[in-house]
């Protein structure tokens, strides 16, 4: 079968080939939307319903929040601070001196790109001091350097 034939057995495509790109693309968005709507039927989405998301089919019970832990201590018991909204030119030594005002750093590292090497705005301090740590995290938190203010706080294991 030619394709003159096909066109003459439809008698559609035998006048305007653009008629029938525009009855395909027609019935194609036609199709989709049918789709997601029977989709929407079987499973509605868990933001709409309140249905817990990847659960088993009719669960309705809502995940659980995980509670709040403390990050775990490092291995030598230093005490871990998250320094975030770094700027992102400051450098590991920058930050270390930042923090050995208040007492001993065992080590600070500003977080980066693997790829570019450019900072992410964020980073991590060791002190073995308790007491210290405390204290540089109270002056420090909302300090501004380089032009940003920076965030202090305890490391947590979200995780």
């Amino acid at each position: 079968m030619t394709l003159a034939c096909i066109r003459e057995a439809f008698g559609l495509f035998s006048t305007n080939t653009c008629e029938a790109v525009v009855l395909v693309a027609f019935g194609a968005i036609v199709g989709v939307a049918v789709a997601f709507a029977v989709c929407r039927l079987v499973r509605p989405c868990c933001k709409s319903s309140g249905k817990a998301c990847g659960g088993k089919k009719g669960d309705t019970k809502p995940r659980a929040e995980k509670p709040a832990s403390r990050h775990p201590a490092p291995a030598d018991g230093s005490i871990e601070i998250y320094v975030g909204n770094l700027s992102y030119d400051l450098t590991d030594d920058q930050l270390r001196k930042e923090f050995e005002a208040y007492g001993t750093v065992n080590s600070a590292r500003v977080i980066t790109n693997r790829y570019n090497n450019k900072s992410k705005g964020f980073g991590f301090v060791h002190m073995p001091n308790r007491d210290e740590a405390d204290a540089a995290v109270a002056a420090l938190n909302d300090k501004e350097i380089l032009g940003r203010k920076m965030k202090c706080n305890e490391a947590r294991n979200v995780g």
